[in-house]
């Protein structure tokens, strides 16, 4: 019997081994991701339905059944014949360590891995698509279809109908932050992506059952490093800012990656490294 959980890893790991997958320009060959962690989850699994509470995404989010009716509208299918299928992708090292020592503007590095890193994880999203319904199977990622969209949230401000840190989460990779960041085994310097299987595959457990269980602040009281440094003042003990995140990001941030690496877009993540969080777990 084929190990579907082992095949559907192989296809994303292997993906991020190809030439797609490189920053490009002076820095060569060198990778924009680092080897993705992929976690689990079943498509009849309560938290889902969770996420459409005001308090958490809002009732306009998509459970796995909703996303993949999108796709197949004329498909019999049940929750439980439906997998998420989730992933992180690491900043590497280099790209981490250039970040460090620096306390206002991004690298050179960091900006090349948002501005043209995520395309990198929409190919990825792609090729998952169109591999898996080569091999005849029906997916769908979810926020590759035309009825996504970002959401404005009274609660939560910013979500959307897909959240791919929620699709994480349900899938054991990680819990969020005081900067609403996921903290993984990895860490929280990465982008996050997802797509919807209809396969029924062993779901990952949850090592937690809090949703802020690996952050130092919310589990012990201590910590709030990202506040600390978070340049717009976005962050601060009263919680995290999403309109004033976004006003930076649109604004200054971008015009600062522009002008010095002429990228046509936007870095910060000051909030993602040196911090407890960057690369890990936090003890």
């Amino acid at each position: 019997m084929q190990d579907h959980k082992a095949w559907l890893r192989s296809l994303i790991v292997d993906f991020l081994e190809t030439d797609v997958n490189r920053m490009g320009v002076h820095f060569g060959d060198e990778k924009m991701w680092d080897t993705p962690l992929v976690g689990f989850a079943s498509g009849a699994d309560d938290l889902f339905k969770k996420y459409k509470s005001p308090e958490v995404c809002g009732v306009e989010h998509w459970t796995p059944a909703e996303a993949f009716g999108k796709a197949y509208p004329e498909s019999d299918f049940t929750e439980d014949e439906l997998t998420v299928v989730s992933w992180v992708l690491p900043q590497t090292e280099k790209t981490k360590a250039s970040m460090r020592e620096l306390t206002h503007w991004p690298s050179e590095r960091w900006c090349r891995a948002r501005v043209l890193g995520e395309p990198i994880n929409e190919l990825l999203r792609e090729h998952m698509v169109t591999t898996l319904k080569n091999a005849g199977y029906e997916v769908v990622a979810p926020v590759l279809h035309p009825d996504w969209t970002r959401l404005e949230n009274p609660r939560q401000v910013i979500t959307s109908r897909w959240s791919e840190r929620h699709a994480a989460h349900a899938a054991g990779l990680g819990t969020f932050g005081f900067d609403d960041a996921l903290i993984t085994p990895v860490g929280k310097a990465h982008r996050l992506g997802s797509i919807i299987i209809r396969l029924k595959v062993e779901p990952d457990p949850r090592p937690y059952t809090d949703i802020h269980a690996y952050c130092l602040y919310y589990s012990k009281g201590t910590c709030l490093a990202c506040v600390k440094r978070c340049t717009p003042g976005a962050l601060n003990r009263e919680g995290h800012d999403k309109l004033k995140c976004r006003a930076f990001l649109r604004g200054p941030s971008t015009d600062y990656t522009k002008e010095n690496f002429g990228l046509d877009g936007y870095g910060c993540g000051m909030c993602q490294i040196a911090v407890p969080c960057e690369s890990g777990i936090p003890k």
